[in-house]
């Protein structure tokens, strides 16, 4: 498969680590999509580590291997693991972030009071 990219040289034997006692069970059509994220070019790294992290858990994999695999701390395979079991498909995609409103609309227009700093 496609997330098997490391695979481990253990013979087959259980690795070490604690296996989730979160249970990620998912139907194929749920699977297929987290799968099709792994092939596009176009999918940002950080959703295609947390779609490769629940592929793997969702498989067997202790937290601790998914975390080497996917090349995240553990903490974190844990937390989007709760928020994928929570929400869904949803709870991997980044929520929304507190911040300083833009200067410049994502339109390319000007915010309201910004017209007057422009040249004309």
């Amino acid at each position: 498969m496609l997330y098997d990219a490391c695979t481990t040289s253990t013979g087959g034997k259980d690795m070490q680590g604690r296996h989730s006692a979160i249970p990620i069970e998912m139907h194929d059509d749920t699977r297929a999509t987290l799968t099709g994220w792994l092939r596009k070019q176009k999918t940002p790294v950080g959703l295609a580590k947390r779609a490769r992290a629940v592929l793997l858990l969702a498989d067997g994999s202790s937290f601790a291997a998914t975390a080497r695999q996917v090349e995240l701390r553990e903490r974190h395979v844990r937390k989007w693991a709760l928020r994928f079991v929570a929400h869904g498909i949803d709870g991997l995609y980044d929520k929304k972030r507190p911040g300083r409103r833009p200067v410049f609309s994502p339109g390319g227009g000007v915010v309201c009071g910004q017209a007057g700093l422009r040249a004309s």
